[in-house]
């Protein structure tokens, strides 16, 4: 279990890095920042299968096919997009800190599956992860107002945060169960034809965006409005290939070590990386708010764990 609770922890550290590409690329729209960064996921993970790429294929049944298309969407594109505008629109710590619900969302969704801790024994550190969040949201909404942000904008951005956190947590649950009842795929074939699938959905998408605002993204305005296209694509292959490629990859070894309870607990990571990210991005130190809630998510997250740790085996 050990082992899935540290690639749990490194898939955190490197999916943290998707908060702060939107604040590097302002001038792009959450369409363009989730078709360059799945393009290039899927470039990097068909290069990565190639020598391997007519017997990975051949594998494929319909049932895997499926999945391989809702993940991509739920877990990948729509959800990144939502991210991506709610980071633009309300900030990286709002934005983390709605998707750092997603420990209790997955937990209370995944109760009833097997190996599932009760949720009586594990009311207390959800009791301490949710007192983290809402010191987070708590110094959200203070520092909004101080700052005089537009309350329409943000009150959007939170909004596309929470239908982030609805794609990831039906995501998390239905990947989780996918991989534990299918084994024929190791770890690094499924991440690679997850990747696969939504750099093809990623250039459908892209594909038709163009077609209809090709003009905005082509003409004198685009080039007048700072969009640096080769800092874009460092950016996105950056993200692809640390977050999505490794991150993707440290998350799935996770799925098949752990109970879906503990892994909603370990994507919390995320989260504190996110801010981690954030702070240094920013050049501040956390407010006193922000510290507590930090405090807390971790003091959760390690409860948690040695509750499932201190469960017997057949559990």
């Amino acid at each position: 279990m050990w082992t899935g609770v540290l690639c749990g922890l490194l898939a955190g550290a490197m999916w943290g890095m998707v908060f702060i590409v939107p604040e590097l690329l302002p001038a792009f729209s959450p369409v363009e920042l989730a078709v360059g960064r799945y393009i290039a996921y899927g470039a990097i993970a068909t290069g990565l299968m190639l020598p391997r790429l007519r017997g990975l294929l051949g594998r494929l049944d319909r049932s895997d096919c499926g999945a391989l298309v809702r993940h991509a969407l739920a877990g990948n594109i729509v959800y990144y997009m939502l991210l991506a505008l709610g980071v633009k629109l309300a900030g990286v710590a709002p934005t983390s800190l709605i998707i750092g619900l997603l420990p209790i969302t997955v937990t209370l969704l995944g109760r009833k599956d097997h190996g599932a801790i009760p949720l009586s024994q594990l009311a207390l550190p959800l009791l301490v992860v949710g007192a983290g969040i809402a010191c987070i949201n708590l110094d959200v909404f203070l520092h909004a107002r101080a700052s005089g942000a537009a309350p329409g904008a943000t009150l959007l951005g939170v909004l596309c945060a929470f239908g982030a956190l609805l794609c990831w947590s039906w995501y998390a649950l239905d990947n989780t169960r996918f991989l534990k009842r299918n084994a024929h795929f190791s770890s690094a074939e499924w991440s690679a034809l997850y990747g696969m699938a939504s750099g093809l959905i990623a250039l459908l998408v892209g594909t038709l965006a163009f077609a209809v605002w090709h003009g905005e993204v082509t003409g004198a305005a685009a080039a007048a409005s700072g969009r640096n296209w080769t800092m874009f694509w460092i950016a996105n292959t950056l993200l692809a290939l640390g977050a999505s490629v490794i991150g993707n990859h440290l998350w799935n070894i996770a799925s098949r070590r752990v109970p879906v309870t503990l892994a909603g607990q370990l994507i919390l990571f995320e989260t504190l990386f996110a801010l981690l990210y954030g702070f240094i991005y920013q050049q501040r130190l956390p407010r006193m708010l922000e510290a507590a809630a930090i405090v807390l998510l971790v003091a959760g997250v390690l409860w948690s764990v040695r509750v499932h740790a201190l469960q017997p085996p057949h559990a």
